[in-house]
């Protein structure tokens, strides 16, 4: 398939040997992702591809346990964007987008500053039969949000500012995140706690699967 050839074309320069591969997601079956192949060898990276990954890491090529989990509540709650404008920020793969539009949003935007994630964003989307709008800039979408989803952004610190920015921006907010072990920040507050892990599964430690969804209104 020409997709999966270009997607891993952006792949290989960084996974010398790795290949995309369709998906279906084991929380979502119906939902399927370009991803990389879950047999990928495990063995030591070389330096130069440590180098390349942590120069330009391939988020992408993941479903990470939190978009996975989030996607998953949406399918399950779907009132949450039913007929609603839904900002699907730092959309990596776009996998809680489709579950968004999937699940009967009106419009839903898909959000990224890394050109190759909005471009995996765009052949998931095509791949799962749905419309997503994808942009580059948080701050040039034009009216207003309905309910912003977020998951896996605050593995950086510096991210928490964007919290703020959130209830700014729409009327309802969903965050789901691994990686903040106390996480307080009103008026998030705890209202789904659930166990996942990455596709393909990056055997990480338990914390990191325990993946806790927070809301403000």
């Amino acid at each position: 398939m020409a997709i999966n050839r270009e997607l891993t074309g952006y792949l290989e320069a960084s996974l010398p040997g790795a290949r995309i591969e369709s998906q279906p997601l084991p929380m979502i079956p119906a939902l399927e992702l370009f991803l990389l192949n879950h047999d990928y060898p495990q063995s030591e990276l070389s330096r130069e591809a440590i180098k390349k990954l942590m120069d330009d890491p391939l988020y992408w090529v993941f479903c990470w346990a939190s978009g996975q989990v989030l996607a998953s509540f949406l399918f399950e709650h779907p009132e949450w964007v039913r007929a609603k404008r839904v900002l699907d920020f730092g959309c990596g793969s776009g996998v809680a987008g489709i579950a968004a539009a999937m699940a009967g949003a009106r419009e839903v935007i898909a959000c990224d500053t890394d050109p190759l994630a909005l471009k995996a964003a765009q052949y998931n989307m095509q791949h799962n039969k749905v419309d997503l709008e994808l942009t580059s800039d948080f701050f040039s979408i034009a009216g207003e949000i309905d309910l912003i989803i977020v998951a896996d952004v605050l593995y950086d610190s510096a991210n928490i500012a964007w919290l703020q920015r959130f209830i700014q921006r729409a009327k309802r907010v969903l965050i789901a995140d691994s990686r903040v072990r106390d996480f307080d920040y009103p008026p998030y507050r705890l209202i789904d706690r659930r166990e996942a892990c990455t596709v393909p599964d990056l055997d990480e430690s338990a914390e990191f699967r325990d993946v806790r969804i927070f809301m403000a209104d």
